[in-house]
């Protein structure tokens, strides 16, 4: 944690390095592992004010400041390796809107912990309830309890093929995405009529399957901002990749695998299809407070309103210009 400054003075670590004066100043990363009790959370114990002290801080998750000019994601998992040994590792985010990332990975039970630096003088696995009575203050175990709640699922992303265009109109076709996503495709003759164009290549966006344990759980679709004319001078933003997408299937719906989406697609996706890409770029209906939020735990920025788009059977609304800086979350 950092040590108090004087008022004017840079803000240092308990060992002397600078910390990053914005958004977010460090992260905090949920462990998890399968256990006979449950899901079992990684916990540390602080080694400065002695092997029995258990107040404030004592026990934590692997956590860490930024450093200057530090992009989120390479600090976390710095702190990662630093302070539990776990490397090759690629953490998921749960709350990213706060002065303190929070992120989460899954491991195997059988993971090998290391405690090399001399903050930890030893860890334990903790059910939620026992890291819970452990870990304080209260609001870092809460923490710890958000990042356990998240279903431990495997996502997946890839292109979409035409064999998906009868889940692609089934999922159209629920309440829960015709509230936002327009009415043209509800069956599978007219999904086959709008986005056969789109796989084929003869229009510039690129169409794909979220999938979730292997099986299709919703769809996304990305396109450079630039190639759509009256949405570059909207959003005033023509270097961006923008994104579209939806959960197809209600019952993964409020699990927190929007929020994992949403990251891992930025992450695995459009970062390697778009590598020279400075921002990524989202636009949700200004009364779509959920989507709203996901993105801001996925760390995007909430920018300026412009109309929305006319859509067959859909009534144009406003909506929200929502923006990732790459440089800054996941680096150059």
């Amino acid at each position: 944690m950092p040590a108090d400054q004087s008022r004017g003075r840079p803000r240092r670590t308990w060992d002397g390095l600078e910390i990053a004066p914005e958004h977010p100043t460090g992260s905090t990363i949920a462990v998890r592992r399968p256990g006979p009790r449950g899901v079992e959370l990684l916990v540390l114990h602080r080694n400065a004010n002695g092997p029995d002290y258990e107040g404030d801080w004592a026990w934590t998750g692997p956590a860490g400041c930024r450093q200057p000019g530090e992009a989120v994601y390479p600090a976390a998992l710095r702190e990662l390796a630093e302070e539990a040994g776990l490397e090759g590792l690629m953490p998921w985010a749960v709350d990213l809107s706060d002065r303190w990332a929070v992120f989460a990975i899954d491991v195997d039970p059988r993971v090998v912990v290391e405690l090399r630096d001399p903050e930890h003088d030893r860890y334990e696995w903790l059910t939620v309830d026992e890291m819970a009575e452990r870990v304080l203050p209260t609001l870092v175990a809460a923490q710890q309890a958000r990042a356990a709640a998240v279903p431990r699922v495997a996502l997946g992303f890839r292109p979409m093929a035409e064999a998906d265009f009868a889940a692609v109109a089934r999922w159209h076709s629920s309440p829960h995405v015709l509230e936002w996503w327009d009415r043209a495709s509800l069956d599978e003759p007219s999904v086959r009529t709008r986005y056969l164009p789109r796989l084929r290549g003869d229009e510039p966006t690129r169409m794909w399957v979220l999938e979730v344990d292997g099986r299709p759980a919703g769809m996304l679709q990305s396109y450079r901002v630039v190639d759509y004319d009256d949405y570059a001078e909207s959003t005033g933003d023509s270097e961006a990749i923008g994104f579209d997408y939806l959960i197809g299937e209600v019952a993964l719906i409020g699990r927190g695998i929007g929020t994992r989406m949403i990251w891992e697609f930025c992450r695995d996706v459009l970062r390697r299809e778009y590598p020279d890409a400075p921002r990524f770029l989202a636009s949700p209906a200004l009364r779509n407070e959920r989507s709203l939020r996901v993105l801001a735990k996925c760390g995007f920025n909430r920018g300026h309103e412009i109309p929305g788009i006319d859509e067959p059977g859909l009534p144009a609304e406003p909506e929200v210009v929502c923006t990732l800086d790459v440089a800054h979350w996941l680096g150059r």
